[in-house]
């Protein structure tokens, strides 16, 4: 499939898990250019880049914190050479891992407004600061990676299921505003076996992963990979009369009753 020929995409997040997955998908089916931004690790970065470049793009490193106004911008400014940005990807995202959502001494002020700050405000941030060079593309797509979550409100905190929720309502609001010029969608991953989860225990991870694919209807515990298809979906031209779209990419996870309460 060469569906993405020519096109500047910008993923934020993407020096690993499924952003670096959607980087490297967008490369190979025909991008031009991809962005990839990164908050700290430039070595998983370069390591993402190289991987883009082997799929036939050009790769531009773009370090940045998403929820800073000003460093939104600078990650914008990266793809400004290119003259217009045709797909955004607002991948980045964080959480704090509660073990029970009854213990609500497990969260603070601090991790709400991190969260906000990250899933919520940094999209928004991002969304605006890309605005110029998505108006310049020819009918712009923007996808917002939130969580099933957002939807279950069932998820790593009551916090992180919060904002994903916030992020979902927010998809609704700027498909609303933003076109014809840009299409707004999301995906809701349920479990992607990705680094994320690097902060859980091994054996807490190693149980809810084997719930997952057990007891979900496609019997899998999901790779970036498996996601990444989905997003580029939305990013293509095959959504070209879909906005507004909140979907759920979670091998089923939603339908399986009882797994949530045990991950």
């Amino acid at each position: 499939m060469r569906d993405f020929e020519n096109k500047i995409v910008l993923v934020t997040g993407a020096s690993t898990g499924l952003g670096a997955a959607i980087a490297v998908a967008a490369a190979g089916r025909g991008a031009k250019a991809v962005i990839v931004n990164y908050v700290r690790n430039r070595a998983e970065a370069e390591a993402t880049a190289e991987a883009v470049r082997a799929a036939g793009a050009e790769a531009v490193l773009a370090q940045g914190d998403v929820s800073e106004d000003e460093q939104c911008r600078a990650i914008a400014e990266k793809a400004a050479p290119y003259g217009r940005i045709d797909a955004l990807v607002n991948n980045a995202g964080t959480t704090k891992f509660a073990a029970r959502h009854g213990d609500l001494d497990a969260l603070d002020r601090a991790d709400f407004e991190r969260l906000y700050a990250v899933n919520v405000i940094g999209p928004f941030q991002m969304l605006r600061a890309a605005r110029p060079l998505l108006d310049a593309a020819d009918r712009a797509s923007v996808l917002m990676v939130s969580s099933a979550a957002g939807v279950s409100g069932i998820g790593s905190s009551i916090a992180y299921a919060a904002s994903k929720g916030a992020l979902n309502t927010m998809t609704l609001c700027l498909a609303r505003a933003l076109g014809p010029r840009m299409r707004v969608n999301a995906i809701c991953p349920g479990f992607i076996d990705t680094p994320w989860h690097k902060g859980v225990p091994g054996p807490i991870l190693d149980r809810i992963r084997d719930n997952v694919a057990k007891h979900t209807p496609l019997k899998a515990a999901s790779t970036a990979e498996d996601i990444a298809d989905a997003a580029l979906f939305f990013l293509s031209d095959a959504s070209r009369h879909v906005t507004g779209e909140t979907l759920l990419v979670d091998a089923g996870l939603h339908l399986a009753n009882g797994v949530l309460s045990q991950m």
